[in-house]
């Protein structure tokens, strides 16, 4: 594939002006050129007709006197003048294409053959002077009572109006490349100043990263409307994706809540239920306080009890206390997690499959808070997705430098409108899908990836993969 490359459109732009006044110079200067052949051209046809004229006038009486020594001074005298356009040579053919008289007799003597003379020269009505050459030689038929009776051939000296025409062509040369790279150099600055605020802005958008940041009044162009509506429309934008945030991280804490909310039904059901057996316990020492056999077998069941909502208490606690997500995952934590869906499940009369086989090697630099969010957003989501009497399960294992993570449920699996919110990054409507946007940011935020799937048996399942850290990674 050919390389591309690309100038960004405050150089492309000024390029492109600079390079449309080089071309604007070409032409003007051949426009020009053009102007001056022409009026050379002009000049030369007037000067030649005229001297026709006046030695056609003179000559047509000497020819029919066939006096050729008039003739000849007459030629003669008109090749000695002096000017910037005068003759050099002449010479008279006759009707039968003879040289009648020639300021040169020694090349064109009396009655040798003149059709070569009549040839190699243009009519004066015709004349087309070309820059290279110092001579030009014109012929006219001289009449006499208007009959053809010889053709004037004349040469004429072009050396100054040469020279003129090219001291003209190297001026004007000088003068617009001079000119022109004047007016490039002064239309790139130019340009390129009116449309540095669109490179500046432009360059603001393309920071990596998603970092861009709103322009403070005084950067904005006030000088220009367009210009600086543009830079407003900028900031409007830059400032609802900044709301767009905000509310989407008011929604993930709000669904974290909300799990957690979930939880307290199920937990507050854990610790009632010994409550009711510590109470009886107490109830049987305050009747029966002089028997060690009784009082022996109560305070037993008040320990398990106790023991119970502490195991409760603590793992909530460890949950969503605010400093977990600095911890380090261990196998301890999968442990916690099943201690807390477990009321869930069982009050659901629901079937729990928990199968976690890593070690502490296993969970090389993932931490807890965020795991522990992942799995049990998605267990709660399982469980409620799964009906009385179903079956879900957790298969936590590590393998390939990657912490696996498989949740499935015998439900109908994950409905169509919820996807988005677990499977993309694009803005979602607030409510449904408990957790599925907190799982989605915090597995991002650990490099994994999501997929749905199922299992050999058929359910389905949630797949999430985590990238594990190793010492060869810092």
């Amino acid at each position: 594939m050919p390389l591309r490359l690309t100038l960004p459109l405050s150089v492309r732009v000024p390029l492109m002006v600079s390079g449309l006044m080089v071309v604007m110079g070409i032409i003007a200067s051949q426009l020009v050129l053009t102007a001056l052949v022409r009026s050379q051209e002009r000049q030369l046809s007037d000067l030649a007709q005229s001297e026709f004229a006046t030695l056609s006038t003179t000559l047509a009486p000497l020819i029919q006197r066939q006096d050729i020594w008039e003739m000849f001074d007459v030629l003669d005298r008109a090749t000695q003048r002096v000017g910037g356009f005068s003759p050099v040579a002449a010479a008279l053919v006759d009707e039968q294409g003879r040289v009648i008289v020639a300021t040169q007799p020694d090349i064109h003597p009396v009655g040798a053959p003149g059709v070569a003379l009549i040839n190699a020269a243009t009519p004066v009505g015709q004349l087309n002077y070309d820059s290279a050459q110092d001579q030009i030689s014109l012929r006219q038929n001289v009449d006499f009572q208007g009959r053809t009776i010889a053709a004037l051939i004349i040469d004429f000296d072009v050396t100054e109006l040469a020279a003129e025409r090219r001291q003209t062509w190297f001026w004007l040369i000088a003068g617009n490349l001079t000119a022109t790279l004047v007016l490039a150099s002064a239309g790139y600055v130019l340009i390129r100043r009116v449309l540095a605020p669109i490179g500046r802005l432009s360059r603001e958008m393309s920071q990596p990263g998603g970092a861009s940041r709103a322009f403070p009044e005084a950067m904005i162009p006030q000088y220009d409307t367009e210009l600086a509506n543009l830079y407003q429309t900028y900031n409007g934008m830059i400032r609802a994706v900044e709301a767009r945030g905000l509310t989407e991280k008011r929604l993930s804490e709000r669904e974290r809540f909300v799990s957690l909310g979930r939880l307290a039904g199920t937990l507050a059901h854990e610790i009632n239920n010994p409550l009711g057996g510590l109470l009886n316990a107490t109830d049987t020492l305050q009747r029966y306080p002089d028997r060690p056999d009784v009082v022996q077998q109560s305070a037993g069941i008040l320990e398990r009890g106790l023991k119970q909502m502490r195991e409760v208490v603590q793992t909530t606690l460890h949950m969503h206390r605010s400093d977990q997500s600095a911890l380090p995952l261990t196998p301890a934590d999968f442990d916690d997690l099943h201690q807390l869906i477990r009321p869930e499940v069982e009050r659901l009369n629901q079937s729990l499959d928990w199968h976690v086989a890593i070690t502490n090697a296993d969970c090389s630099g993932l931490f807890a808070g965020p795991v522990r969010q992942i799995v049990l957003n998605l267990l709660l989501n399982a469980a409620g997705a799964t009906p009385v009497d179903g079956r879900l399960g957790l298969h936590v294992a590590a393998r390939d430098q990657m912490m696996h993570l498989r949740i499935w449920d015998s439900g109908p699996g994950l409905p169509a409108h919820l996807r988005p919110r677990l499977l993309s990054d694009d803005p979602v409507e607030p409510g449904g899908g408990l957790g599925l946007r907190l799982v989605r940011d915090l597995v991002n935020q650990l490099d994994g990836r999501i997929a749905l799937g199922q299992t050999d048996a058929g359910y389905h399942m949630i797949e999430v993969d985590l990238p594990l850290w190793t010492q060869d990674d810092a």
